[in-house]
């Protein structure tokens, strides 16, 4: 077939199907987000453009708002679909970057599309084009290879022959997944080329359940048998996996408790007997007691970041770790006894070397027992008559009056721990909390993915004022598409958990609220986020109790189903109100500085580490 690059490429991306974890099939790539310019309006618009009945093309408003909505619909199918995006070259590209970072630390499928620069050199240079006076052949997109899983910058119509099955592979493997990046020169997206039509034949990508080495696995049944108090830490693997019940039977089958990180938050519902909580430091003491308790961890399907091991002080220095992972790359941290397989089958596969085994009673109690202590906890704070509500009544209210099917996120800042540490599940995939990149302006422009994404249920969104202030176009994103979701902006005056740290650790107030930043004003201007919303094509609502809250987002939820829109909740909360985990965390002190003795103080003796 004589097509151009952009015609191929979009031809072949219609031709690719996946299985979803529950077993229906559904296109691999459900849509694009698309802003146009220079260098992809011609070439691959116009290859879209002829598909538009076939592939829904969204229009975003921030380059960087769209990558991360693709991110947020990736994170909301499993991993089992994936979005497309494409930019201009120069400042639309560069604008995808952060978002690919986001995608990379969180192991999620995005596929990206920005323009590049002409392969023929003629019109050099052409506008937008950053000209690297050592390299002749370098361009803005060079700077996605340390953000891409794959990375490929197509100069010949045919290379897309070798490349797309490549890019099919990364997206769709559970070890690879993340961002892959084709960068598009503009005059090649329009160039043409004759290509098999075996290339555009339909092809399901379902997901491949590797089995971990037997020797390994035999190893780490026994060492598991040899353990008097084991714990279970659950990760994004598992949830990716569609392992959630396989975990819950394999931990009730020994009498192991569970508890699990961010990634992985939600896969076990909150009341059972064997749940201890979220882990790490925006977990749950409960989980964290029985973490530094533990002689024998089996973390399945996480790459234990240092908020999930609280710098590695959760745990006992003496604690053997045994690792479960689709990826060997995570397996193999932290000198752990690495099971390199898919979380189910390896389960299943780990499950069967342990038959008959079972842990100490008293240790399986010790789960429900704690939990109940973090849950009188949670609840003391939810309660408190406060005339400013705080952060964890906020929590408190989205929990009681979400539905079963509902989908809760958010990403940085202080509501991370709230969400992660407070939230009461039933066991469904119902939390996204962007914490592997901590990136501030996703919660709103994830939210927009998830929606498209996620249409059994509502998506609520949860951001403090900073991180509205950040990213905030793609509420008219989704009001404009007619995607519904509720976002709940909690205004506190400023970057309040990183005020906290600063404080906390010795330091001054300085430049993260409002009232420690340099200001030539008496009475300096505030936003109006209300205001802001609506004219953005939000229904919005406003509180300033917690009873406030409760009825603003019984009517925010109500809005947006019946109008198809986003719904916005504006609260103000008190800036100085934490739920606290109880773990440490290492952030870089000062050694010294003369005359602030509060550094001093914060210095930790001495830090706990893993060392085999």
């Amino acid at each position: 077939m004589r097509l151009t690059t952009a015609q191929a490429l979009v031809r072949w991306l219609l031709a690719q199907r996946s299985e979803t974890l529950d077993g229906r099939e559904v296109p691999l790539f459900p849509g694009v987000f698309a802003i146009f310019g220079h260098g992809n309006v011609l070439g691959l618009g116009t290859a879209l453009e002829e598909h538009r009945d076939e592939i829904p093309v969204w229009r975003g408003h921030t380059e960087q708002g769209m990558a991360l909505a693709a991110v947020g619909y990736a994170k909301a199918t499993q991993r089992r679909q994936v979005g497309v995006v494409t930019s201009s070259i120069g400042p639309g590209a560069l604008n995808l970057v952060t978002a690919a970072g986001v995608a990379h630390a969180n192991r999620l499928p995005v596929l990206l599309l920005p323009g590049d620069t002409f392969v023929s050199r003629a019109p050099d240079p052409v506008l937008q084009q950053v000209e690297p006076f050592h390299d002749g052949t370098a361009t803005v997109n060079d700077a996605f290879r340390a953000v891409s899983r794959y990375f490929d910058r197509i100069t010949r119509p045919e290379q897309l022959l070798s490349t797309l099955p490549q890019v099919a592979r990364v997206l769709t493997d559970p070890a690879d997944a993340g961002p892959v990046t084709l960068a598009l020169p503009q005059d090649v997206q329009a160039e043409t080329g004759d290509f098999p039509e075996a290339l555009f034949e339909p092809v399901t990508h379902r997901l491949p359940r590797p089995r971990a080495d037997r020797r390994s696995l035999t190893e780490a049944a026994a060492v598991l048998r040899s353990a008097r108090r084991p714990l279970l830490v659950l990760g994004g693997g598992v949830r990716y996996s569609g392992a959630g019940r396989r975990a819950l039977d394999f931990a009730q089958r020994h009498g192991i408790p569970v508890t699990e990180t961010t990634a992985g938050r939600t896969l076990v519902p909150h009341s059972h007997e064997l749940h201890a909580g979220p882990l790490g430091i925006t977990g749950s003491a409960s989980a964290n007691v029985l973490a530094g308790e533990a002689d024998v961890v089996l973390a399945a399907g996480t790459r234990l970041q240092d908020f999930t091991t609280a710098s590695w002080t959760v745990f006992s220095p003496d604690v053997r770790l045994v690792t479960l992972n689709a990826a060997r790359f995570d397996a193999v941290k932290h000198g752990a006894l690495a099971v390199v397989g898919d979380a189910d089958a390896g389960l299943a596969d780990l499950g069967a070397l342990l038959e008959g085994w079972r842990v100490d009673p008293q240790w399986t109690a010790r789960a429900a027992e704690e939990r109940a202590r973090w849950d009188a906890h949670v609840d003391a704070l939810r309660s408190a008559p406060e005339p400013v509500p705080s952060y964890a009544q906020v929590v408190g209210v989205v929990n009681e009056l979400s539905e079963p099917h509902d989908y809760v996120m958010t990403a940085s800042g202080g509501l991370p721990g709230e969400l992660i540490g407070g939230w009461r599940g039933s066991g469904e995939v119902s939390m996204d909390v962007e914490y592997g990149f901590s990136c501030m302006g996703y919660e709103l422009s994830g939210a927009w993915g998830a929606a498209i994404a996620h249409t059994e249920g509502l998506v609520t969104t949860l951001l403090g004022d900073g991180s509205y202030l950040m990213l905030n176009s793609d509420l008219f994103s989704a009001a404009f598409a007619g995607h519904p979701l509720v976002a709940v902006v909690c205004d506190n005056d400023g970057y309040a958990v990183i005020a906290r740290l600063q404080q906390g650790q010795g330091g001054k107030p300085f430049n993260n609220f409002y009232a420690d930043c340099r200001t030539s004003h008496a009475s300096p201007p505030r936003v109006d986020f209300a205001r802001h919303a609506e004219s953005l094509g939000c229904a919005v609502f406003t509180a300033t109790s917690v009873e406030d809250v409760r009825d603003a987002y019984a009517k925010a939820r109500a809005a947006a189903i019946a109008e198809s829109r986003p719904a916005v909740v504006v609260v103000r909360t008190r800036p100085s109100a934490w739920t606290e985990a109880g773990a440490w965390w290492e952030v870089g002190v000062p050694e010294h500085l003369a005359g602030r003795p509060a550094l001093d103080a914060a210095k930790p003796g001495q830090v706990r580490y893993l060392h085999r």
